[in-house]
């Protein structure tokens, strides 16, 4: 049994996410948390929510499913839409700022 949950538009880079990402991938739920708890990261928190999120709708489509037996199946980020800023440079020129958005995705399931 899997369930997935999904933040979309965040505005943290996805190369950014997922170094965060890849330290909690195929590890237990509960070991999962304990990682996301003690990493430095800002985006740590927002995918801690995530996590939380997948293991809400894992128990909501079964309700007597046992949380310790989940495990983290899959956990990636994609690249959302991109917000282009523009800064001033010298001499009328200009150089453009790429604020990058991403789209995270956390599967949760039964080992």
């Amino acid at each position: 049994m899997e369930a997935c949950a999904k933040a979309r538009m965040l505005r943290i880079s996805p190369r950014k996410a997922d170094r965060v990402l890849r330290l909690i991938r195929g590890l237990d739920v509960s070991k999962a948390q304990e990682v996301l708890a003690f990493t430095t990261r800002p985006v740590a928190v927002d995918i801690g929510k995530i996590l939380k999120s997948a293991v809400a709708n894992a128990v909501q489509k079964e309700p007597n499913l046992d949380v310790e037996a989940l495990k983290v199946t899959t956990a990636v980020s994609g690249a959302g839409p991109t917000l282009k800023r523009i800064r001033p440079r010298a001499q009328r020129r200009a150089n453009r700022i790429l604020k990058r958005t991403s789209h995270i995705t956390i599967v949760v399931g039964d080992k």
